[in-house]
């Protein structure tokens, strides 16, 4: 499959999916992989989250990149967030890539036409990894793709990156924005980049009988992102965007299954991204070390 042909089904499919949504109802599920929404953590809950990528770039070896996510609600206005990053590329090797520490903040608790929410984190990585959490500046998957697991770890990457998240509800839909700026503390230059998402369920109303694969156990949508160059030169010419639908299943009380296949848009993106998520969500997590029912 060439990468036009490739390009041309990840829009159809992206669209297919918006013009099947717009007759449906929604809800406030999100099956995003990369885009913010203002919802967080219920306070006291504890979401673990498995995030696995298969990479297939246009040069290189194929590669799997895998976070390990802890996600915890510490008030209703505080989400704070433990990554562990690793990665296996074809015919190289397997590796431990760093960590993450995440915190979002929600300055406005009742709901608004547009919710804004204050992202921080701080990223000990090094260059070997691959789990593509954000494209930012001139992120390039070519040189990312060709340059051996055995050179790139030697990279150490100590950044800081920022996010404002905008989201709204609408007629059942959500749409959210995030705009990012990465910061090498090295003393490299601000790179920026960004992330869209819009989703809605694919029912609201629950049926009558308690099944898996109702409508409303399903929530569909299409996510974009990429890169906006550098504080020295903010452009979207020679940087890498990615589209692709996303799809959420929620089976089970506190489970979630999420999946999307992610497509370059241009030359120095992947030529594809398939994405996956499981996550499960242990409430009132005191209570249950405490011993409380």
């Amino acid at each position: 499959m060439t990468q036009t042909t490739l390009l041309r089904f990840g829009l159809s499919a992206s669209l297919l999916l918006l013009l099947l949504l717009v007759a449906l109802p929604a809800s406030s599920q999100t099956p995003y992989f990369v885009t913010y929404t203002h919802y967080l953590e219920e306070p006291g809950n504890l979401e673990i989250s498995f995030l696995p990528t298969i990479g297939v770039p246009k040069t290189g070896p194929r590669f799997g990149s895998a976070l390990l996510e802890f996600e915890y609600g510490m008030t209703g206005w505080w989400t704070t967030e433990l990554y562990l990053d690793g990665q296996t590329t074809a015919g190289q090797s397997t590796l431990f890539t760093g960590w993450r520490w995440e915190n979002r903040f929600r300055p406005l608790a009742r709901e608004h036409w547009i919710n804004p929410v204050l992202y921080v984190e701080y990223e000990r990585l090094n260059g070997a990894d691959r789990t593509l959490r954000e494209v930012v500046g001139f992120d390039s998957g070519r040189e990312q793709a060709e340059t051996p697991n055995a050179l790139a770890r030697q990279e150490e990457e100590h950044e800081v990156e920022l996010r404002l998240i905008l989201s709204s509800n609408t007629h059942g839909w959500n749409l959210a924005e995030n705009f990012l700026a990465v910061k090498n503390l090295s003393g490299e230059p601000w790179e920026f980049g960004y992330a869209v998402g819009v989703s809605r369920p694919l029912a609201l109303e629950a049926s009558a009988r308690t099944c898996r694969l109702c409508l409303e156990n399903f929530t569909g949508g299409v996510e974009l992102s990429g890169g906006l160059g550098t504080r020295e030169r903010l452009t979207l010419s020679g940087t890498s965007h990615y589209i692709g639908p996303v799809l959420n299943w929620t089976p089970a009380p506190g489970w979630a299954v999420r999946f999307s296949p992610s497509f370059g848009l241009t030359h120095e993106a992947h030529r594809l991204l398939l994405r996956f998520g499981v996550s499960y969500e242990v409430a009132d997590l005191v209570g249950r070390l405490r011993g409380r029912p």
